[in-house]
């Protein structure tokens, strides 16, 4: 039955529970949600760290990660907690100012027992300044506290791509995929490598191992359609590209390169023929 226009709304959610909406709401990539409800949290209890954390990566996922600086540093100074201090160094680091951002990491990796988040956070600061072997150096030293951590051997092989070092990406992957064989981001860095190095059929198969395990992954999906183009496999490579594309506007610039630059690929005179293909229209 209806409500009256003037109904008791009912009791006002506690900070608990607009907590646990935030959450759920950034969780769903919802953030200017998130953003709304973490706020209320806060409202009711200024020293709630845990709603500051998700404001605050709300507002990071909406490129605001300015606004977030100042209510983290309360946070940190008031409860001394690693996630929040992790994200005030992501934040930092997000308004440009890189050096402070280095600085709250570096005191935060060096908590004990260590923090595994500001390893990789203070790894990608140095990245984006253009200082990868400092960020090895630190993935590095992490690896030595957190020797099991799948996620830093993961972060190392990517940074030794960076750097082209092919080699030491894939002895480093390889052995991930012995530990972990059920993680797609594992095999999808490995298919990656065997790709560079011209292994098309190994990175083939490994694509596909990664998408049976996360068949919604549409840059795989597109990584598969350039691998099976480089073997010769136009009709299943152009079928791969177009599933990857298809209603994904982000995706029409990833699919058009591999079509492009592939030795099997095709040639395109202006980008509307490049979308029709990919929607495959005729014309």
């Amino acid at each position: 039955m209806p409500q009256p226009p003037f109904a008791n709304p009912g009791p006002r959610p506690s900070p608990a529970q607009l907590r646990e909406r935030a959450a759920h709401a950034l969780r769903m990539q919802n953030f200017a949600q998130a953003e709304q409800f973490a706020s209320e949290a806060l409202k009711a209890s200024r020293t709630d760290s845990a709603a500051t954390s998700i404001l605050a990566q709300a507002l990071m996922a909406q490129n605001r990660g300015g606004e977030a600086i100042a209510p983290l540093e309360k946070a940190a100074r008031r409860s001394g907690d690693a996630t929040v201090e992790t994200l005030l160094g992501a934040a930092l680091g997000g308004a440009g100012r890189r050096t402070e951002a280095i600085e709250q990491l570096r005191r935060t990796a060096a908590r004990r027992p260590p923090f595994l988040p500001a390893f990789q956070e203070l790894a990608g600061q140095f990245d984006k300044a253009g200082r990868v072997d400092e960020a090895i150096t630190v993935i590095e030293g992490g690896l030595e506290l957190i020797p099991s951590s799948i996620d830093l051997h993961l972060d190392l092989a990517r940074l030794h791509l960076r750097r082209n070092a092919r080699g030491k990406a894939r002895e480093i992957l390889l052995k991930a995929r012995e530990a972990a064989p059920g993680r797609p981001e594992i095999l999808t860095a490995l298919a990656r490598v065997l790709l560079l190095d011209g292994e098309y059929a190994s990175a083939a198969d490994a694509f596909r191992h990664a998408l049976a395990l996360r068949p919604d992954d549409v840059l795989t999906r597109a990584d598969l359609g350039a691998c099976l183009l480089e073997m010769g496999e136009r009709d299943a490579g152009e079928a791969n590209l177009r599933s990857a594309a298809r209603g994904r506007p982000q995706m029409l610039g990833r699919a058009t390169y591999a079509l492009c630059v592939s030795s099997h690929g095709r040639f395109f005179f202006r980008p509307s023929a490049v979308a029709k293909f990919l929607r495959d229209e005729p014309g």
